[in-house]
């Protein structure tokens, strides 16, 4: 017996799992992005703050959260002696950061505005040696994402990052330089900020930032299960 049989679609290959580390200052900006990607395909291998990577990862996603400005990203402490690639996570998006990131060795420069799904994607391309920059320019997602230190007091991201560079020492006009945002616009920020955590002057919310989650962590997370590369069939 016999008939038409139309030519089977090729099997595509599965997609490799993306080993990855998150490191951050702050281990609830870490926690959150690793919410935020726990449905993609992605292995969280490691995350940390304020430590180099030290397991064998694909990529290092480093968050810039509260980030002092002038203290850069030193992305050869970030990696350690990992050949993993590093992609800067951040809503600083300024020309000359993402520029001198790059050039500093970053693969990749992704907003904070983007979704997850969309940032998987992204460090799929990069594994492949592209090196992507993503400002998020049409994504909707703003601020809606992740964890920080003072979300459940109410504050945005946003605002959560100008409350860290007041605790970090920073005056008005250098969160504004830092942020690429107007000095009314981080004015407008603190008022917010301040008028959430029930504070009027900066002694204050110095204080509370100190008090609620704002103080620079020291932290490192290994999963055990995934430590060790899988070795390739």
């Amino acid at each position: 017996m016999s008939g038409d049989l139309s030519p089977s679609e090729p099997v595509q290959p599965p997609r490799r799992r993306i080993r990855l580390a998150i490191v951050d200052d702050y281990a609830v900006v870490v926690a959150g992005i690793a919410t935020l990607l726990a449905d993609e395909n992605v292995d969280v291998v490691e995350t940390g703050a304020s430590l180099p990577v030290i397991s064998d990862v694909d990529v290092v996603l480093y968050d810039t959260f509260g980030q002092v400005q002038g203290r850069g990203v030193d992305l050869e402490e970030v990696v350690a002696h990992s050949g993993a690639k590093v992609v800067i996570y951040s809503w600083n998006l300024r020309h000359n950061l993402i520029k001198k990131a790059i050039a500093s060795g970053a693969s990749g420069y992704l907003s904070k505005v983007l979704t997850g799904p969309v940032i998987v994607e992204a460090l799929e391309r990069i594994m492949t040696g592209e090196t992507v920059i993503l400002t998020g320019d049409h994504e909707t997602s703003v601020g809606g994402v992740g964890d920080w230190p003072g979300r459940l007091e109410g504050l945005s991201s946003r605002e959560a990052e100008v409350i860290a560079l007041i605790a970090s020492g920073l005056n008005n006009q250098e969160i504004a330089d830092r942020a690429c945002l107007s000095l009314n616009t981080i004015k407008t920020y603190i008022r917010s900020a301040y008028r959430k955590i029930g504070v009027e002057r900066r002694p204050q919310a110095v204080l509370w930032a100190v008090e609620n989650g704002f103080q620079h962590d020291t932290e490192r997370t290994l999963d055990a299960a995934l430590r060790v590369r899988p070795t390739a069939r």
